[in-house]
């Protein structure tokens, strides 16, 4: 369903001071990172590696201590500021859509399963394709770093609240899913654009009318921080993850590579941008193949590793739910392991982000409710079942406890090679097409964003790709620290304008759920596994 005119030029025509404004901001930036390259601390540098830490990161560290500022919860506790405002927002979605997550889960079985698909309905992709796309952008490292990174940090009672967020957030997926596609506009070509910069644009126009220019502005800002948040953890900490797990593989500190982060990263740039720039149809074929397969490798190992120890899973289990309630005081405490699960969490299932609903918009469906309730089973899959395994296997592996393999991937690696010791090597190839697939996946909507502020043409296209690609050499050449912070400062910036949207929109996305499963109920919407065949044929036939 699209809403009002077709849109084929820029979020800015009608704004020129604006786009001014973002071109100055854009050259100024320029100008600042390259006055910082030129800078004392970083002409100290001795090795590229250095010099690249030297500018990058205090940027990274203004930046991250700008988002998650923390606020004050009162006995000395406090929790950064965009980490309480996704909990807050996803525990609002779920009491206001009573449960949507809970209630919803099997018809959006359902619906992955093609019960309620008709061939005639507009759209690029089916349910499950586009499900699979928006996985292929967040299953990955979140899942194999991620969950060690908070654990190291929060200890086993992070995965308690990982789990918790990941339900949570379903019903945050499943609002701005609905609005992507409520809102998507169908191009000329045949194509399909969608996501927070179109419902926040034209949805709070067409319903809050007094509110338009907020929209607008919220559109503006959503799309400059999707293209922050496509260079820092669809980009960046993939690239530095990968690098770190290739550098473990080959020898650890004496290995050939430990001191190249900086040529790894130039190699993986050329790799992603022959795919980006040279057209990224002819190799989608191949990843939407190739992704999966990784990912039932990744379960299957998990579910080995964990079987092998089962007689500790007790443990691991009463540690878990424990240490979210009792942790100890090195992890700083409830408050303390509660911010670090729901932070990996958020990095990892997208929740509340936006991101995911510029993919789901492509779904061939004329019911926008629909998507939403398919990718509600995102974070699910993402958070709930595939982060759990990560957490199960670290923590009956008692690789947390050690001080001596760091954390991330390496953690996660070590954890895997106790029970099998050939695990590295599936881990690296694992990562290095998880970190492929996310890549591609976040610099197309970096590329949309891009667009949508400068307006669709091949220059403003083509200068956005080759900086994803410069930002690959940045984050591989990092150090841990500075590209988690960006990272995550980056991702969750994206949440502020994109959960305004959601709270304004929510009473539209009510009526049309209500409206939806008021249908089903009645029959007007059909179940086409449960229908005759011959009647099925009789409809598609007057179609």
């Amino acid at each position: 369903m699209t809403h009002g005119p077709s849109v084929t030029t820029t979020a800015l025509d009608d704004a020129p001071v604006t786009a001014r404004v973002l071109r100055s901001f854009r050259f100024g930036s320029l100008a600042a990172v390259a006055a910082g390259f030129f800078s004392t601390s970083a002409r100290a540098a001795t090795t590229p590696d250095e010099r690249i830490n030297a500018l990058f990161g205090p940027v990274a560290k203004t930046i991250s201590d700008v988002v998650f500022y923390p606020v004050p919860l009162g006995s000395g506790y406090s929790m950064p500021a965009m980490v309480l405002w996704l909990i807050v927002a996803a525990s609002f979605f779920t009491l206001y859509f009573r449960f949507i997550n809970v209630r919803g889960f099997l018809q959006g079985l359902r619906l992955i399963r093609g019960d309620y698909s008709h061939g005639h309905d507009k759209g690029e992709v089916t349910h499950f394709q586009a499900l699979a796309t928006a996985l292929s952008g967040t299953v990955g490292l979140g899942n194999i770093a991620g969950v060690a990174i908070a654990i190291s940090i929060g200890g086993p009672g992070a995965t308690f609240w990982m789990i918790v967020a990941g339900l949570l957030g379903m019903s945050s997926k499943f609002v701005e899913c609905t609005l992507g596609v409520k809102y998507r506009r169908h191009n000329p070509d045949g194509s399909v654009s969608g996501g927070p910069m179109h419902y926040l644009s034209r949805g709070i126009a067409e319903h809050h009318p007094r509110l338009k220019s907020l929209g607008k502005l919220l559109a503006i800002v959503f799309a400059i921080c999707c293209i922050g948040g496509s260079l820092g953890g669809g980009n960046m900490f993939q690239a530095n993850q990968t690098f770190q797990q290739f550098v473990s593989t080959t020898g650890g500190e004496s290995s050939f590579l430990a001191d190249k982060g900086w040529l790894f990263g130039l190699v993986m740039a050329v790799l992603v941008g022959v795919v980006i720039i040279g057209g990224i149809k002819s190799i989608a074929r191949v990843t939407s193949k190739l992704v999966p397969l990784m990912a039932i490798l990744y379960v299957a190992c998990s579910l080995w590793v964990i079987f092998a120890d089962i007689r500790f899973a007790g443990q691991a289990f009463q540690a878990i739910v424990a240490g979210a309630f009792t942790p100890e005081a090195g992890y700083g405490g409830i408050v303390g392991v509660l911010i670090q699960g729901f932070r990996r969490a958020a990095f990892s299932n997208e929740a509340g982000i936006g991101s995911a609903a510029i993919a789901h918009s492509a779904v061939r469906t004329k019911e926008p409710v629909t998507e939403g309730l398919v990718a509600l089973w995102e974070p699910f899959l993402d958070t709930v079942v595939i982060c759990t395994m990560t957490a199960l296997v670290i923590v009956i592996s008692g690789m947390y406890q050690r001080e001596d393999i760091g954390d991330g991937v390496a953690m996660t690696s070590m954890a895997y090679s106790s029970v099998l010791p050939w695990f590295p090597y599936l881990l690296t190839a694992a990562v290095s097409m998880f970190a492929f697939s996310t890549m591609l996946a976040w610099s197309y909507y970096g590329e949309k964003s891009a667009c949508y502020l400068f307006g669709e043409s091949k220059r403003v296209a083509l200068g956005y790709k080759l900086m994803f690609c410069v930002f690959i050499v940045i984050g591989a050449a990092s150090n841990m620290t500075a590209v988690v912070n960006f990272s995550d400062a980056m991702i969750f910036v994206m949440a502020l304008p994109n959960v305004i949207g959601l709270y304004l929109l929510a009473p539209v996305v009510k009526r049309d759920a209500d409206s939806y499963f008021a249908r089903v109920r009645s029959g007007h919407i059909r179940n086409y596994r449960k229908r005759p065949l011959r009647e099925s044929l009789v409809e598609a036939g007057e179609s």
